[in-house]
């Protein structure tokens, strides 16, 4: 539950007051007195008796809008009319659409966009279907694709469940990157079924974005969809947390003067996203890493392992420890949690080196209330807006797909995320850089461009540039 009211409760009250007296001025008092925040009010009808006045207030969850309003309905004089919520007002009929990029104004145009002129482009494809990514949306196209196994935190809540989130993905690529993103959710959770359904729909797009579907099923789906496909296939819950970690701790190892490979790090959470960081962290040079699960330090020892754990066992935790979480976090540099929240308290990071960085990424609640763990380390991020370090996948996929997508790629590599996760390092500059400023705004005018770049020029076999000045300007040595 959220402690401080959000935008995500904000609502609208729709109320009436006698046109003399003290109901308006009482009106904001009666919001703030209830722990709400009042952040418009608009009359939108006036009378010589009565005003309709529109409310806007932000709460913290259900249950406080409920008190917001019955502590209006106590204000002498008013009358409540509607309370609505803003967010389901957002997503009434749904938040894409689809518009067409050409004008049909008379019969030529018809003729041209449809038939009988389509059909010699349709014959050219057919020829050569290398074709379809200059001829058709293919070429600017992202399947996002679900199950609906692990939405949010969630859980599994099924495909329509999904589908408001799959929308807004799409909405993103749109906003941040200029891509038409089409939210697929399948009724299925078979992993043979899903690998087929997203083939058979392939040749439409020109990548795909895996999204909310669980561990370890996600592998499977993700590494035989890479073999079967010649287009990128990209799962966000694991790369483009990575890259946004890996980007972030970039900046603020730099903060507290230390380096990648010299650093102890304790990582919560062995699942898509941890998986995909921990791989990401010692491609980039980390060297002395703890995974740990529920169940404690995963280490070769463990008769629980399946090959992703296996994996996870194999290459770190070289000292064999096999304690829990909190006993990993003793000396530790750098924690990254992509976990559960609330499994840690305050004293737990002080149990951590000096300058220690905290990573609580789980998402609304994060492992460790940040506040606490501002007290013991020197930076601090979570997955909230909320927050300073906001650390949010918008910062890469747009971009990411953006730089696949006009390079044309058929794969997404290892070397395309490092990339990227270095490109959106570098929109920090070493004048920001600082506790509390260690990765972008998700709203940073170059965030997009810099790691669509960066992933371009890695596909074309290029040299990505180095620092924001070169992604700027396009220069290169």
């Amino acid at each position: 539950m959220a402690t401080v009211p959000s935008v995500s409760y904000s609502i609208t009250i729709r109320l009436e007051v006698p046109a003399g007296g003290k109901a308006v001025s009482q009106l904001t008092h009666a919001v703030e007195h209830a722990g709400g925040v009042v952040t418009a009010l608009d009359v939108s009808n006036a009378g010589h008796e009565k005003l309709r006045i529109d409310v806007t207030c932000a709460a913290r969850d259900a249950d406080h809008v409920q008190e917001i309003v019955d502590g209006l309905s106590r204000v002498e004089g008013v009358t409540i009319h509607k309370v609505s919520d803003r967010t389901f007002l957002m997503h009434l009929g749904g938040k894409i659409e689809m518009n067409s990029k050409v004008p049909l104004r008379n019969r030529d145009e018809l003729s041209m966009a449809y038939t009988p002129g389509v059909a010699r482009v349709s014959m050219a494809i057919a020829r050569n279907p290398e074709d379809a990514r200059r001829l058709t949306i293919k070429r600017n196209s992202v399947a996002v694709v679900t199950d609906g196994s692990a939405v949010l935190g969630l859980g599994n809540i099924g495909p329509a469940a999904a589908l408001p989130v799959m929308e807004g993905k799409a909405a993103l690529f749109k906003r941040f990157a200029g891509i038409d993103a089409w939210p697929i959710c399948l009724d299925t959770q078979d992993v043979d079924e899903i690998v087929r359904a997203v083939q058979l729909i392939s040749p439409g797009f020109g990548g795909i974005n895996l999204e909310d579907i669980s561990a370890p099923r996600c592998f499977e789906v993700e590494r035989r969809l890479r073999e079967l496909l010649d287009i990128p296939v990209f799962h966000d819950d694991q790369h483009g947390t990575a890259i946004c970690v890996l980007a972030a701790l970039t900046n603020a190892l730099k903060v507290v003067g230390k380096e990648l490979p010299h650093v102890r790090i304790a990582m919560a959470g062995a699942g898509a996203a941890g998986s995909a960081v921990l791989r990401l962290l010692l491609a980039a040079g980390a060297k002395d890493v703890i995974v740990c699960d529920y169940r404690g330090a995963i280490h070769e020892g463990r008769d629980d392992l399946d090959d992703s754990l296996r994996w996870i066992a194999e290459n770190t935790n070289s000292g064999n420890y096999t304690g829990d979480l909190r006993g990993a976090l003793e000396g530790a540099d750098v924690f990254i949690g992509v976990s559960a929240p609330g499994i840690l308290t305050g004293e737990d990071i002080a149990r951590m080196a000096d300058d220690a960085i905290v990573f609580a990424l789980a998402n609304p609640e994060p492992e460790v209330s940040p506040d606490e763990a501002r007290e013991y380390a020197a930076v601090v991020a979570t997955g909230r807006s909320d927050y300073p370090n906001q650390i949010n996948n918008v910062l890469a996929f747009p971009g990411v797909f953006r730089g696949l997508l006009d390079a044309q790629a058929k794969e997404v590599t290892e070397e395309m995320l490092l990339a990227a996760a270095r490109a959106l390092a570098s929109v920090v500059t070493d004048d920001e850089l600082g506790p509390n400023y260690i990765i972008p705004s998700v709203f940073h005018p170059d965030v997009a461009h810099v790691v669509a770049t960066a992933v371009r020029e890695t596909a074309r076999g290029g040299l990505p540039a180095t620092d924001l000045a070169e992604y700027r300007t396009g220069d290169r040595e």
